[in-house]
């Protein structure tokens, strides 16, 4: 049965974050403010003040303290949720280490900012890449309605019992955290249909006074190996968990984002422009302009950073003759960017084609459409035998 029409409102993707995590029904919610997240919080505590968010909201002094009330929570078997951006989440980073090491399916939304090191209070991706290997599902969104639809998701993920991971769903700072788009409010009794499945799994483990669990002990050897291997083995479960979870929601919602990836015009393309996050809508257009030049050209969106959705971008990769990457981070040590890096090792698999990283957007800075019409130009260019320039930093050379 398809769920009813929802409340369509304008609002901003900080509050569909808020709006999305209250429907969901958590018990405990706690999070520290920071630019560009505090809206998050607040318009939680509002909820909370107004009646329409049954849940504990714990004050805290610091990010640090936030992750580690909702693991602890979480392992009790609350549903929890936190959210945080940049320097926050540096400032957690033992407890985020410590909450997937306990298997605790704790959601998080992250306005992602550039982290420390250069001050610079502004959008960009460098948190998402200096959390990737602490064992969190990593999911990156385009726009305010992926926001609302992806955290109810999130719930649904990081529950299951063959997953019980954390996840962070990762949004654009500055730009979705306070753009103002229309977004349907789902029905709290859908989302509560949507969620139901939860309920007929069996139980996971749950803390219990005087019943013993170990949660965060010390592993010893052969044991440790155990543990990290079953870590990720369920990490390797939620890619294909994940395609069922959102082509469920697009049975219920009718809205879908391809799981994994989301593949435009990639059928019969010859080159690939791969983005995330609000990169990608500004791709889609110049995709679209440039087919009408008579270049074959398609767009990956990247939705799933952890665990890498490899087999889905190898089947969508395999034959095209060459790729363009464009990260809003830097992957130190490669001097290219994060993105570009792992689809390098996809080449077993896709066979050795023309690569190009392009790095941009970062600090704020916008990644237009010449921008995006020079890495398919030159992308294509490389397809037909012209010389490249492997990593190139736009905004350098403009």
């Amino acid at each position: 049965m398809k769920a009813q029409k929802g409340q369509v409102r304008v609002i901003t993707g900080n509050s569909a974050a808020a709006y999305a995590a209250m429907l969901c029904r958590p018990d405990v919610v706690t999070s520290y403010p920071i630019t560009p997240m505090s809206e998050v919080a607040e318009q939680l505590s509002a909820f909370h003040a107004d009646g329409i968010l049954d849940a504990e909201m714990v004050e805290v002094e610091g990010e640090n303290s936030a992750m580690n009330v909702v693991a602890a929570a979480s392992i009790t078997g609350g549903r929890v949720f936190t959210a945080t951006s940049s320097w926050g989440l540096a400032f957690m980073y033992d407890a985020v280490q410590q909450a997937s090491g306990f298997r605790a399916p704790v959601v998080m939304a992250i306005a992602n900012r550039e982290t420390p090191g250069i001050l610079a209070v502004s959008g960009g991706q460098q948190d998402i890449i200096s959390t990737r290997d602490t064992g969190w599902i990593q999911i990156i969104v385009e726009d305010g309605q992926e926001i609302f639809d992806t955290i109810i998701m999130a719930f649904r993920l990081a529950e299951d019992y063959d997953i019980q991971l954390p996840v962070m769903v990762n949004y654009d700072g500055f730009y979705l955290s306070y753009l103002a788009q229309a977004v349907e409010i789902a029905a709290r009794e859908d989302v509560d249909r949507f969620l139901e499945p939860l309920k007929r799994q069996p139980q996971r483990p749950r803390l219990v006074p005087g019943e013993p669990l170990g949660a965060g002990t010390h592993g010893i050897e052969i044991g440790f190996v155990e543990l990290r291997y079953k870590h990720s083995t369920a990490m390797e479960r939620a890619t294909t968990k994940l395609d069922e979870i959102d082509k469920g929601f697009g049975e219920l919602f009718g809205r879908s984002y391809g799981g994994q990836i989301e593949e435009y015009r990639t059928a019969d393309a010859e080159i690939i422009v791969v983005a995330s996050g609000g990169a990608a809508g500004t791709a889609r257009t110049v995709v679209d302009a440039k087919r009408n030049e008579g270049i074959n050209v398609g767009l990956i969106k990247i939705r799933l950073f952890r665990p890498f959705p490899r087999k889905r971008l190898a089947e969508a990769l395999r034959g095209k003759k060459a790729i363009g990457v464009i990260d809003r981070s830097v992957c130190f040590g490669w001097n290219c960017g994060p993105m570009y890096m792992e689809l390098r090792a996809l080449a077993p698999d896709i066979g050795i084609v023309p690569m190009l990283s392009y790095i941009d957007g970062m600090a704020n800075l916008d990644i237009t459409i010449p921008h995006i019409e020079r890495v398919i130009d030159e992308t294509h260019a490389a397809a037909r035998g012209k010389p490249y320039q492997e990593v190139t930093w736009i905004p350098l050379e403009e």
